[in-house]
């Protein structure tokens, strides 16, 4: 079994003891049996804050598969190093660094928020260290910073939202406001949706926003109540989505002005929201009763282990550790033919459980983009929004 060490940004900052600790491990190797040495991958998620909850069903899934394939990947063993990246951009660059140069992973796997994404995709570009991205959808890691290293086994925040503009305006919506956090993510989850809706015909009355990770949405509920729009579409994650949801209810607009949003409003949320979520209606590339085998093999397989249900978070952590499986088995588990490992992972075709799952040339996943709305807790399947929908990967070099 492999040897999991978990380190925190704390542990990573706190000075000569920890590095100490950490200066030891290549000692227990000898020149020949480090070239049997287990593969180190590095997860940087956020295992504390708003995003707490994201990161470690990134996690989950990702250990699930790996346990599925005999606690290897590639025919290898792997020790995992785990580092909290708490969701602060400031902190990234120094966490990357400390990975791929004293810990000298051979991939990194993370991470949810947009902004510490980016950080990561620099020194992944900068580096050549492999990179898979398991959820942040800023538009510029497989646009004008993609790079042949650089996976993303997520969405793009322009993919996620981009079929809700065309759906919401053939339902007779023509009016809407939006609001979301003040950050990439959401300029750009926002961005997708009011260009496809704006080319349908319809109008965007206000733009509403908020820092990150603000929560106190009440000045902002009453301004929608004020502008009475047909719907409201919003993105939110994590508690703020929670709270935003709560809010919405106890204002009583979830009776007179319907909310949509990107799937990341009521995905992983649902539980704390509970009543207040009924009939809020998203788009993403999941939903929690798709009816096919992955799936249906996937969830049963994620609670066993957990005894939580699976979510989109867990399925991204699940597909990233499958991709990097098939980059290492195609190379006989040596990660240093980065070329022919990279050339298998853009040509992969995952039988996920989300459906079909490819990559395009930017390696941004080409998948289906699901209706659902909140039914009975979950997020149930109203319809396919968009099939294989491919983001256009604005500004990429490679593609």
């Amino acid at each position: 079994m492999s040897k999991i060490l978990k380190v925190s940004r704390r542990t990573l900052l706190s000075g000569a003891a920890g590095a100490a600790t950490l200066a030891v491990t290549p000692r227990l190797f000898s020149p020949a049996i480090a070239q049997n040495a287990p593969l180190k991958v590095g997860l940087m998620l956020p295992y504390t804050g708003t995003f707490a909850k994201l990161g470690q069903f990134i996690d989950n899934g990702f250990e699930l598969y790996y346990q599925q394939k005999g606690l290897k990947l590639g025919g290898r063993e792997v020790q995992f190093i785990k580092v909290d990246d708490e969701s602060k951009p400031e902190a990234a660059t120094d966490n990357m660094n400390r990975l791929v140069g004293r810990e000298k992973v051979d991939v990194v796997v993370g991470t949810v928020h947009s902004g510490v994404a980016m950080a990561m995709v620099k020194v992944a570009r900068d580096t050549k260290t492999m990179l898979i991205i398991p959820n942040a959808g800023a538009n510029d890691a497989t646009g004008a910073l993609c790079a042949p290293n650089v996976f993303r086994t997520s969405f793009s925040n322009w993919q996620a939202t981009f079929p809700a503009g065309k759906v919401m305006f053939d339902a007779g919506i023509k009016n809407v406001v939006t609001i979301t956090w003040r950050y990439t993510a959401g300029a750009e989850m926002i961005s997708g949706f009011s260009e496809n809706f704006t080319k349908s015909g319809g109008k965007i009355v206000e733009d509403l926003t908020l820092p990150f990770p603000e929560v106190e949405f009440q000045a902002l509920i009453t301004r929608i109540a004020t502008l009475k729009p047909d719907a409201v579409f919003s993105f939110f994650a994590g508690g703020g989505a929670v709270k935003f949801v709560k809010d919405y209810a106890a204002a009583g607009l979830n009776k007179t002005i319907p909310l949509y949003g990107a799937g990341f409003l009521t995905d992983g949320t649902i539980a704390a929201q509970g009543e207040a979520a009924n009939g809020i209606k998203t788009t993403l590339h999941y939903a929690d009763n798709l009816d096919n085998p992955a799936n249906l093999a996937f969830l049963k397989a994620f609670k066993a282990k957990t005894g939580l249900d699976g979510d989109i978070y867990a399925v991204q952590g699940y597909d990233a550790a499958a991709l990097f499986d098939i980059g290492l088995t195609a190379v006989g588990g040596d990660a240093k033919a980065q070329d022919k490992m990279i050339a298998a992972m853009g040509a992969a075709k995952i039988d996920s459980p989300r459906g079909p799952l490819s990559f395009n040339k930017a390696h941004n996943p080409i998948q289906n983009i699901y209706l659902r709305e909140v039914r009975n807790g979950r997020n149930e399947l109203v319809s396919i929004a968009q099939a294989a929908v491919d983001d256009p990967a604005r500004g990429c070099k490679m593609a």
